[in-house]
This record gives C-alpha cells, sequence and structure tokens, in this order.
C-alpha cells in the first residue's frame, strides 16, 4: 500500500456531515454484505448462463432467495469469492427497471478500533444468559401473511485501488432495510449505495431457509440444532474453511436479520456455547456506537473476528462486526481493521411487503 490508513474510531464517531473522501472505482469489498452474498449466490445458482450478464449495463434480475449457510466464509476462500463478486460488481444495481436515485457510497480512511479482550472461559456462562434472554420475550408471534422487517446500518472496509494506489478505506455508514415474507418466498431489500431509492424484490420459487417458517421448523433441542447446522455447513462449505469456523458463522447467519421463534433463538445461542474456539469479548461497538459484550470466534486462516454484539444489561442482540485481530499473509489489513460492523436499528412485524412499522395496511 502507498498509505497507511488513518486511525479511525468506533462508528459512533462517524456522523452523516462528515467529510469523507471522493468515491472511486474499486475492489469488491472485504466485508460480506449480505446483499453482495444474495446477489453472488443468486447468479452462480441462477444467473451465470449468458455472458451478457456480465455487462455493466445490464439490469439487476430478481433475487433467488438463497440459503443462508452460503456464505463466503463457508463456501468460497477470498480469491474465488473476489472472482465471483466481479461478476456482482459489473451489474448496475437497480429496482423496477430504474435506476433513479442510486447512490454512490462514499469513502473515508479505515475504520479501525480496540481489540476487546477474549475469554474462553467466559463463553459458556455468557451465552447461558443470553440464551434465558432470548427466550424470556414478548415479541408478537407472526400471522400468516404477515412480512418481518429488519432496518439496520452497516459499513465495509476493503482496499480501494485506483492506477497504481492501493489504500485501506471504509464505506460511509449507511442504511438497510429488507422484508422477508413468513415462507421466505417474498421480499424487499433497499440499500443506500447499493440498490436505487425503491429497492429490488427478492422474490423467488426457492424458500429463503433464513425465514420464519424455517426457523420455527428447526430443532430447538442444542445438540441436535448443532448436529444440523454443522451437515448443512459441511454441503458447502469450501475445504480450506475450519467446520467450527463455518457452523458459528451459519449461526450468526440464522441470527442477524431474522426473527427467530424465542425457543429457537435460545437454542441457537446454546448450540454456539457448545463449538469449540468461540470466546467472550469485555467491550465490542456495533455500527452505531452501542457498546456492549460479544460471542466471538477467531478465523486463524485470515485472522478476522467474528463478534456478535449484545447489550450489557438486556443482553438484547445488537449487531455484528469483523475484526482484524491478527498478521496474516493471506489479509493486507492492519491488526484493528473493522471490515465489517452493522447494528439492528429496528425488528417488527409488518402486514405488507415493503410496509414501514406504524403504518397502516
Amino acid at each position: 500500500m502507498n498509505a497507511s490508513p488513518s486511525h479511525r474510531p468506533h462508528p459512533a464517531e462517524w456522523t452523516e456531515t462528515q467529510s469523507l473522501l471522493p468515491s472511486a472505482e474499486r475492489d469488491l469489498p472485504a466485508g460480506r454484505h449480505q446483499f453482495h452474498k444474495e446477489q453472488m449466490m443468486a447468479r452462480i445458482h441462477e444467473d451465470l448462463r449468458t455472458p451478457s450478464r456480465t455487462s455493466a449495463t445490464s439490469p439487476v434480475a430478481p433475487v433467488k432467495r438463497s440459503n443462508p449457510f452460503l456464505r463466503r466464509a463457508i463456501l468460497l476462500p477470498a480469491a474465488a469469492f473476489a472472482l465471483a463478486g466481479a461478476v456482482v460488481g459489473g451489474l448496475a444495481l437497480t429496482g423496477g427497471g430504474a435506476d433513479d436515485g442510486k447512490t454512490t457510497l462514499a469513502t473515508g480512511p479505515a475504520l479501525t478500533t480496540r481489540i476487546g479482550a477474549a475469554d474462553a472461559k467466559g463463553a459458556p456462562q455468557l451465552l447461558e444468559r443470553i440464551s434465558l434472554a432470548a427466550a424470556d420475550t414478548s415479541e408478537p408471534t407472526p400471522r400468516k401473511g404477515q412480512y418481518i422487517y429488519i432496518a439496520s446500518k452497516v459499513a465495509d472496509t476493503y482496499i480501494k485501488t485506483v492506477g497504481d494506489k492501493s489504500e485501506a478505506v471504509s464505506d460511509e455508514l449507511h442504511s438497510r432495510q429488507v422484508w422477508n415474507s413468513l415462507d421466505g418466498r417474498d421480499g424487499w431489500l433497499i440499500e443506500a449505495g447499493q440498490t436505487s431509492d425503491k429497492g429490488i424484490t427478492l422474490k423467488g420459487d426457492t424458500p429463503f431457509s433464513g425465514a420464519y417458517n424455517a426457523l420455527a421448523a428447526l430443532p430447538t433441542d442444542p445438540d441436535a440444532l448443532l448436529q444440523r447446522i454443522y451437515r448443512e455447513s459441511d454441503a458447502v462449505r469450501d475445504p480450506e474453511v475450519p467446520r467450527d469456523q463455518a457452523a458459528f458463522v451459519a449461526i450468526g447467519d440464522l441470527l442477524f436479520e431474522s426473527y427467530p421463534p424465542a425457543e429457537v433463538g435460545a437454542a441457537l445461542y446454546k448450540a454456539a456455547a457448545k463449538i469449540p474456539g468461540v470466546v467472550s469479548v469485555d467491550d465490542a461497538v456495533d455500527a452505531t456506537g452501542r457498546h456492549g459484550v460479544a460471542i466471538a470466534r477467531e478465523d486463524s486462516g485470515n485472522g478476522e473476528r467474528i463478534e456478535w454484539i449484545f447489550d450489557k444489561k438486556t443482553l438484547r442482540f445488537l449487531g455484528e462486526r469483523i475484526v482484524v485481530v491478527k498478521a496474516t499473509a493471506d489479509n493486507p489489513l492492519k491488526v484493528g481493521t473493522v471490515t465489517h460492523t452493522s447494528a439492528i436499528t429496528e425488528r417488527a412485524v409488518v402486514d405488507a411487503n415493503k410496509q414501514l412499522p406504524g403504518q397502516v395496511s
């Protein structure tokens, strides 16, 4: 790199009006936006049939919903993900056949953070408390025909190359809204800088496995649930990815943009406690600057630690971040770099696709 990224503290210190570098043509972010993952898997399974799909002017077809176990960290090594992602990066991300309102994310210096202390012995106790909190919930049970609405803030850090110069930069923290039908066959996505203001459809013939009905059908016995997670992730993960890491990532996917029934959510946390290498972290910060405790696991291959962040008092799930905690030959980013950060800002049940909480249908 020609320049080292300046220190950039917690995402809470980002502001919407903060001066940021102008955007430029960039590599696929090192982070793992759900949007890019779904687009990539849709192309691999459904749309890589003609060369015209890679045209920079081709509109994006409706996204076929993919299995939440099919994550970059599970399915593909980094190099292969970048290659497949190039197909996504070459597509115009539009919704409804129009690209008016589409924005480009600004970029600034690489986001960095203080690395919280990890405690392997503290993970089982913390996960037991989180499990009890997840089971004790008064959230409403969705009814047939309703949708799960998730609003979040997200950002990624990656290597940007302009000409012969490369540097680590971070996306502007931006909003993301997702609607999912209970059966996983219908949905909508609006993400600043990635879709038009109107968004894109997530309709498909194949049900989304992270949908409410699919989660409700999962076993609530932690041992049986973990066996199923290992079995599903083993079927799709790249051999270079350790199976324990793949299982941890898979559980994180099922927790983030979803609305699991209380008993299933509790079982997922108890299952996570049984995965070797899982640790507790004394302090972690989500994308909106909320401090909390975390459950985490380090990927020894790339030196990144995935952290699930919870409120210190209520133990409510706040968000996820990925932090470089160890230098490796395969990861050019500095220790302390936050490659992905997210925060759930609202989670609700609504009566219709694209309806906002509080709106009358």
